[in-house]
C-alpha cells in the first residue's frame, strides 16, 4: 500500500469514526463517548480508534467540529445563496427547523449543540470552550443577517440584532424541547408562528417608523 493510499484509508477512518462519535454523542452527549463502544459499532479494535485522536478530549473536541460542519451543511448552505437579510434569514430558519424535525440519520437524539450546552454549561475546559466558541459564531451570523434587513428596510431601522439572535435561538431550543421530550406534532407550526412574531409575516412590509 503506498504513502498516499494509507493516508486516505486513515482520512476515510477517522470520518467514521467522527459521524459515529456525533450520532452517539447527540443521544448519550459526549462524555457518553467511550472507545470501546465505538470500537465495537465499528468493528475495530480499541487502539485503532484510540490512535486517531490519542486521547479522549480530542475525540470530543474532532466530534464537536465534524458536527458543526453537519450542521452548517444542513441549515446554513442551502440558505446561503439567497439575498442577505430577511430572505436569506427566513430560509435558515425554516432549514433550522427541518435540521431539528427530520433529521435523524446524523444526529438521532435531537440537536447535537443543545445537548452539548447543557451537558458542559457548568465546566470548564477545552470542550466547554469549543461549545461555546461554535455557539457563538452561529449567533453572530444570525445577527448580522438582521443588522443585513434593518439597513436594507426590512426590519425597523431600530432593530435590535442581538437581540433577535437571542430570541430565535430561545425559539429552537424550544422547539429540540417539544420534539424530543414531548414529542409534540405542533411543535414545528409553533416555532414559525413564533419567528413570524419576530420578523414578520412573509411578504409583509417591515418598514415600520422607529
Amino acid at each position: 500500500m503506498s504513502p498516499r493510499t494509507s493516508a486516505v484509508e486513515a482520512r476515510r477512518t477517522r470520518e467514521r469514526i467522527v459521524e459515529r462519535s456525533i450520532a452517539l454523542a447527540s443521544v448519550d452527549g459526549l462524555e457518553g463517548l467511550t472507545i470501546g463502544r465505538l470500537a465495537a459499532d465499528l468493528g475495530m479494535s480499541k487502539a485503532g480508534v484510540l490512535g486517531h485522536f490519542g486521547t479522549k478530549e480530542a475525540l470530543q473536541l474532532a466530534t464537536l467540529e465534524g458536527a458543526a460542519a453537519a450542521f452548517s451543511r444542513l441549515v446554513w448552505e442551502p440558505a446561503a445563496h439567497q439575498e442577505p437579510g430577511l430572505t436569506r434569514l427566513r430560509a435558515v430558519c425554516d432549514a433550522w427547523i427541518a435540521y431539528l424535525d427530520t433529521e435523524r440519520d446524523i444526529f438521532p437524539g435531537g440537536c447535537f449543540f443543545t445537548t452539548a450546552s447543557v451537558e458542559f454549561d457548568a465546566r470548564s475546559g477545552h470542550v466547554r470552550d469549543a461549545v461555546a466558541r461554535l455557539l457563538r459564531v452561529w449567533r453572530r451570523r444570525l445577527a448580522a443577517e438582521v443588522r443585513t434587513a434593518a439597513a436594507a428596510g426590512e426590519l425597523p431601522p431600530d432593530t435590535d440584532p442581538e437581540q433577535i439572535a437571542y430570541e430565535l435561538i430561545g425559539c429552537y431550543l424550544a422547539l429540540n424541547q417539544e420534539i424530543q421530550l414531548f414529542a409534540d406534532p405542533a411543535a414545528s407550526v409553533r416555532t414559525r408562528r413564533a419567528v413570524d412574531r419576530l420578523l414578520g409575516h412573509p411578504g409583509q412590509g417591515q418598514s415600520a417608523s422607529p
